[in-house]
């Protein structure tokens, strides 16, 4: 079972208690679901992938493959509310980035730029990246990624496409080399968050997920939310949620992990 990035902070502020209600918004590979079952309570799991919840075969939870943007409505439609405390855990998995084929990795080099969280979606990464015009592109980049470097990739990927579609990782990853003139694992993930957001319309579902969150949380109720980019927390911070905890900086994956809470006291 793989161990999320800060569950104990995560269990701790959830104050979770037996026969409580909790949903986990974020499903993912069930760290957070399966520690709150052991330490007693019920849970509601939402994920958009597929793959994950078809993984998670626990049957003491109730799984819906589902957007967080709505969890108000599928915390109502399963007759689970109000409830104690909600968490959303916003990083992706190392199973999503290894082996979803999605193309959600940088080092992924032969796989399609695809980035869909929940394959139903009909717009892929492709389709943004080829289809944007320079400015389009220039915006997402700015926006979602904050790299220096964005208008000097945008203006690259329209000037490459003209001669062949960019189709895979590494396709992108060769125009953001010649774009800068040299090999830059920063900028390479910065660029990918900037994709992956806009696909996923990310930080669109993350507001509408925390306005639901707060009609679905009772007296005393907590909300904890752990982010992994300042888009995501500066959002989470404007819903009123106090910074606690900071991920092990020694850590790759976990380095700009962030805890907030908010609470309804």
């Amino acid at each position: 079972m793989h161990h999320p990035v800060l569950l104990q902070a995560v269990l701790d502020n959830l104050n979770v208690k037996p026969g409580g209600k909790y949903i986990d918004a974020t499903l993912g590979e069930g760290g957070d679901t399966m520690a709150i079952l052991e330490h007693g309570g019920n849970v509601l799991a939402i994920d958009m992938d597929e793959n994950q919840i078809a993984k998670f075969k626990n049957k003491n939870a109730i799984c819906v493959q589902d957007n967080f943007k709505d969890i108000e409505k599928i915390a109502k439609e399963n007759d689970f509310y109000p409830v104690d405390g909600i968490v959303f855990d916003l990083g992706l998995s190392m199973r999503q980035l290894n082996e979803s084929g999605r193309g959600f990795s940088f080092k992924k080099i032969h796989e399609p730029l695809d980035m869909r969280m929940n394959t139903d979606e009909e717009e892929t990464a492709a389709d943004l990246v080829n289809g944007l015009n320079k400015d389009g592109l220039y915006e997402l980049f700015a926006s979602y990624s904050e790299d220096l470097n964005s208008r000097i990739i945008a203006e690259k990927i329209v000037e490459s496409r003209i001669r062949r579609r960019i189709k895979t990782v590494g396709d992108l990853i060769a125009v953001i080399d010649k774009a800068i003139g040299r090999k830059d694992q920063g900028t390479y993930r910065r660029i990918f968050q900037a994709l992956r957001i806009a696909v996923n319309h990310e930080l669109d579902n993350l507001r509408q997920g925390l306005s639901g969150a707060l009609n679905l949380i009772g007296v005393e109720g907590r909300i904890v939310v752990v982010t992994f980019h300042s888009l995501e927390d500066r959002i989470v911070k404007k819903y009123g949620g106090g910074q606690l905890v900071k991920g092990d900086r020694n850590l790759q994956f976990e380095r700009s992990a962030k805890l907030r809470v908010i609470r309804h006291d």
